[in-house]
């Protein structure tokens, strides 16, 4: 694997991700009893945006950097600024926090992250962010495996019957991937039904999308919603026109929290023919 997220961070994909994500966390929160996280694809953590890797490409300037010092933003995406914001305590925005070091900030004592990164650089970077951190349990391990390793989770003999389960692979192998996704997916449910399961996709041309949405209809949950932002037309295989977000067993109201959301980033880091979507691919009782 040659994927660096440090190319890529801050953008408007991660913009999204990283609003669900915590918009799934602070719903998690709502109850007192502990939950677990499993992040399958971790990276390292944290990324300087003035970093070789993050200033060669750039694509901050389309994603975190248009929406710092916005007033009257919704409070979905507010709450999401002061987690980056909480992340660069120097009063700049220097660095972008990755998936485990935003579910770090947000969890309670009692509350468990497994972060699992397979690259050996970048495993090591997540240990050394982590490292006196005793929530955190650092993997450098393939994350898929993880699914059958960790689930049901179990941390210095306490169970944990809440939680969520990311993943958010590179897509090194395009739609290959998808696949995989599914199967992880399935162990994952299988494993630990009551999870709550957020997989990241990209989006470049959205009929290439309609068998792994049609895997995901055949697994046993009780809803599945899919939440979009494409910055243009999905009409190039070449490039990232944008991402989305398949949440199983959502949150009750997930739903409502991140709708305010979307259209509020459709206008702010769309081009022309950029579009936003929140549907239900399935519906308990519906």
């Amino acid at each position: 694997m040659n994927y660096r997220h440090a190319f890529h961070a801050g953008n408007h994909a991660d913009v999204l991700k990283h609003i669900v994500l915590l918009a799934v966390i602070d719903a998690l929160q709502r109850k007192d009893s502990p939950f677990f996280v499993l992040d399958t694809h971790a990276g390292r953590g944290r990324y300087l945006l003035q970093g070789e890797a993050a200033g060669r490409t750039g694509e901050a300037t389309s994603g975190i950097l248009p929406l710092t010092g916005l007033a009257n933003v919704p409070d979905v995406v507010a709450r999401y600024l002061r987690a980056v914001a909480a992340a660069n305590p120097v009063g700049a925005l220097l660095a972008y926090p990755g998936s485990p070091l935003l579910t770090a900030q947000a969890m309670r004592p009692q509350d468990r992250l497994a972060a699992c990164e397979l690259q050996p650089e970048e495993a090591a970077a997540l240990k050394a962010l982590f490292a006196h951190d005793a929530r955190v349990a650092v993997h450098a391990r393939d994350g898929y495996a993880a699914v059958r390793a960790l689930l049901p989770p179990k941390v210095d003999g306490v169970r944990y019957a809440r939680g969520l389960v990311l993943i958010d692979p590179p897509y090194e192998a395009q739609e290959a991937e998808y696949p995989v996704v599914a199967q992880a997916v399935r162990e994952a449910l299988e494993r630990w039904p009551q999870a709550t399961c957020a997989i990241w996709y990209p989006v470049k041309q959205r009929r290439s999308l309609q068998p792994f949405f049609r895997k995901l209809e055949g697994l046993p949950v009780r809803s599945s919603l899919l939440a979009e932002l494409l910055v243009r037309p999905d009409d190039s295989s070449l490039r990232l026109n944008g991402s989305g977000m398949a949440i199983l067993n959502p949150p009750w109201k997930l739903d409502e929290a991140i709708a305010p959301a979307l259209p509020f980033l459709q206008k702010t880091l769309g081009e022309a023919g950029a579009s936003t979507r929140l549907e239900w691919l399935q519906r308990e009782g519906g």
